[in-house]
């Protein structure tokens, strides 16, 4: 009876570090996930002033325009390291952006400019890396999510504070197209 009482507790003891270290695992994958969003949202942002100072030289008379794009940089630099935060500072420099590029088509030195083609793709380039980045961080989070709320493991994400984590979601509106008029 000793033996059986002893490995039932054994098989419980393992139990709880195997479950233990599984959601340690998971939190951590979510959290290099949100850095690997960090890092590519914050190289789109280095890549903004660049872009502006191109623009400036072609189209100085388009001021709304660049004021909006350096509004939105400034509004993601100081955005919470939060995922509904950067969300909302994505969206808006997404249209900002957009507003700009579509500017670039009024004018054809400016579309021709070897420097603002180069950062155009550069930009898209990332802009492919956020939404992949966002995709992989979104799964994490599911993954993360699914653990501590399924049974037996949520006793133990509950006792150990491991919390719910957020998508990184677009705002409504931010697939729209903006409107732009000259």
């Amino acid at each position: 009876m000793l033996w059986v009482i002893l490995a039932i507790v054994v098989l419980l003891v393992i139990f709880v570090i195997v479950t233990y270290n599984g959601l340690i695992r998971s939190r951590n994958q979510v959290e290099n996930a949100w850095s690997q969003i960090d890092v590519q949202l914050k190289r789109r942002i280095d890549l903004i002033p660049n872009l502006v100072e191109t623009v400036k030289g072609y189209a100085a008379h388009e001021k709304d325009t660049l004021d909006a794009v350096i509004k939105a940089r400034n509004a993601a630099m100081s955005a919470p390291a939060d995922p509904h935060a950067q969300a909302n500072a994505d969206t808006q420099m997404t249209g900002a952006l957009r507003q700009l590029f579509a500017l670039s088509e009024s004018y054809p030195d400016l579309k021709a400019n070897q420097n603002f083609l180069a950062l155009q793709e550069e930009l898209s380039a990332t802009e492919g890396r956020v939404a992949y980045a966002r995709q992989f961080y979104n799964d994490t989070v599911l993954n993360y999510n699914n653990k501590i709320q399924s049974f037996p493991t949520l006793i133990f994400a509950n006792m150990l504070k491991f919390d719910k984590r957020e998508y990184f979601e677009a705002d409504e509106g931010a697939s729209e197209v903006p409107k732009i008029g000259f």
